[in-house]
C-alpha cells in the first residue's frame, strides 16, 4: 500500500539549537487507557466513559492561558502522548491543533512534526484517517511485541496479527510511522527477537523505539516479580539482545541515534530530539512537565497529576499548573548530561558550559571523566562528549559516575 505524502516530507529538518533559537516543542498528555498494562508506571487511568467535550474545552483553555507567555516562539513539534491518545476523539485533536495554529501564527505549520501515540487494535486503527485529517502527520504505534504469548504477558489488548494490520493501515495514511517494542522479556531468545525485528522491518518502518523491560515500583509486575512469578533474562542476556537489536536494524539501514531509538537518516523524532538536546518545551494536560527558559532564568513546570483535579483547576483558574521550580545552573548541567549522553551525537561542550555557567571539567565528578574515557566508555573530542558502544551498554552507570545521585533519564 502506498503512503499518503506528509506535509513535512520524508526528511526531518534539524532541530533548532535551543541555545540560539526561541523554538518550542509542545506536549499534550491524554491520561486515559482502556486498561492498565502491568509494567506501566506512567500517569494513565482506566475509565469507562470520557466526557470528550469537557476535556476538549479544558485543553483549549489551558493552551489559551499559557499562550501569552509563549507568544512569538515558533513551534517545532507537537506530541500527543499518554495514556492512550488514540482514545481522544479526532475532533478534539483537530480542535487543539486549530487552536495552536491560531495562537502561534508565526509558526510554519506545514513543517511542524505532529505525533500521536496509538494502540494497534482494530477499533483505534479505524480512526487513523480521521487523525490524519485533523492534522497529525506522524503516528507512533505501541506494538510492544509480535508474539501473542508475550503480548498476553504484557497485558496488551491486541494480537500480533492486529499489530501488523495496524502498521499497514497506518502507512496508508501517514508517511512517518514509528513502532514501540519491548525486549528482554522473560525467556526471550536471541533468535525469537531477531525474527520479531525482521517482521517489523518488512513493514517498511523508518523509526523504531525499543525499550528494555524494567520492573517499576508500584506496578503489578513489581509485586509479581518479587513473588518470583517470573524472572528477567539477566544483564548479560539483556546486553546481547541490545546488541542484536543494533545488528538487525543497522543491516536494515536504521541507525541508533539515541540509546533506545533507531531511524533512517532524516526520520528521527524531532520532538524527542528537543528533550535530548535540552531545548525548551511546554506541557499541557494532567501531569505534563515542561522546561522553559525565561529572562529571569530557567524553570521546570509540573501540572497536577490526577485528571479530575487537573480539569477542575483548569475550569476554575485556566491552568492545571501544580508547580514551577527554578533550575540552578548545576541542576541544568546535570539534566543536560542525562539527556545528551543518550544521543549518538553526544553533548556539545560549549553549550553545556553556557547553560551551566562554568568549565566543563569543573562541573562533573572529579576524575570521573578521565576514568571513563580511559575505560573506553566515553569519547571527548571535537568539542563534544559522547558515549561509545560499550558506554551505551552501561549508560546508567556512566551517568551515575559523572553525576552522582542523578536520575537515569529513562523515558
Amino acid at each position: 500500500m502506498g503512503a499518503v505524502p506528509s506535509s513535512i516530507g520524508s526528511k526531518n529538518p534539524p532541530t533548532p539549537d535551543p541555545a540560539t533559537d526561541s523554538a518550542l516543542a509542545l506536549y499534550v498528555h491524554w491520561p486515559f487507557c482502556v486498561s492498565k498494562c502491568p509494567y506501566c508506571d506512567f500517569n494513565s487511568h482506566v475509565v469507562d466513559e470520557i466526557d470528550q467535550a469537557g476535556w476538549r474545552a479544558a485543553y483549549l483553555r489551558e493552551i489559551e492561558h499559557a499562550a501569552p507567555e509563549l507568544a512569538g516562539r515558533p513551534i517545532t513539534s507537537v506530541f500527543f502522548g499518554g495514556g492512550t491518545p488514540s482514545l481522544m476523539a479526532p475532533d478534539t485533536t483537530a480542535a487543539i491543533l486549530s487552536k495552536l495554529r491560531a495562537l502561534w501564527p508565526e509558526t510554519s505549520w506545514d513543517t511542524v512534526e505532529i505525533t500521536l501515540e496509538a494502540n494497534p487494535n482494530s477499533a483505534e486503527a479505524g480512526r487513523f484517517e480521521a487523525y490524519r485529517q485533523a492534522g497529525v502527520n506522524r503516528l507512533s504505534l505501541g506494538v510492544q511485541a509480535l508474539d501473542d504469548s508475550a503480548l498476553d504477558f504484557l497485558g496488551r489488548a491486541h494480537s500480533a496479527a492486529e499489530a501488523l494490520a495496524a502498521l499497514g493501515a497506518a502507512r496508508t495514511h501517514f508517511e512517518r510511522v514509528s513502532a514501540d517494542m519491548i525486549y528482554a522479556r522473560p525467556d526471550q531468545s536471541e533468535a525469537a527477537w531477531r525474527e520479531e525485528l525482521d517482521r517489523l522491518m518488512g513493514e517498511g518502518l523508518t523509526h523504531l523505539s525499543l525499550y528494555q523491560l524494567t520492573i517499576e515500583r508500584g506496578t503489578p509486575f513489581f509485586a509479581r516479580h518479587r513473588r518470583g512469578e517470573f524472572a528477567l533474562p539477566g544483564a548479560e542476556a539483556e546486553a546481547r539482545l541490545y546488541e542484536v537489536t543494533g545488528e538487525v536494524l543497522g543491516a536494515a539501514g536504521l541507525e541508533a541515534y539515541e540509546v533506545s531509538n533507531y531511524a533512517r537518516p532524516g526520520a528521527e523524532c524531532r520532538h524527542n530530539l528537543t528533550y535530548w538536546r535540552y531545548g525548551d518545551f511546554a506541557g499541557f494536560g494532567p501531569g505534563a512537565h515542561g522546561r522553559l527558559t525565561r529572562p529571569s532564568g530557567a524553570v521546570a513546570t509540573e501540572n497536577i497529576r490526577n485528571p479530575r483535579d487537573w480539569i477542575a483547576a483548569v475550569n476554575n483558574a485556566g491552568s492545571g499548573r501544580k508547580a514551577e521550580t527554578p533550575l540552578a545552573p548545576d541542576e541544568r548541567a546535570a539534566e543536560m548530561l542525562l539527556m545528551g549522553l543518550r544521543l549518538r551525537e553526544g553533548l556539545d561542550e560549549a553549550r553545556f558550559e553556557a547553560v551551566a555557567g562554568g568549565r566543563f571539567a569543573d562541573l562533573i565528578a572529579p576524575g570521573a571523566l578521565k576514568r571513563l574515557i580511559d575505560a573506553g566508555y566515553l569519547i571527548h573530542e571535537g568539542g563534544r562528549l559522547r558515549a561509545t558502544g560499550e558506554g551505551r551498554l552501561r549508560l546508567n552507570a556512566v551517568i551515575e559516575a559523572l553525576v552522582p545521585d542523578a536520575d537515569d533519564g529513562r523515558d
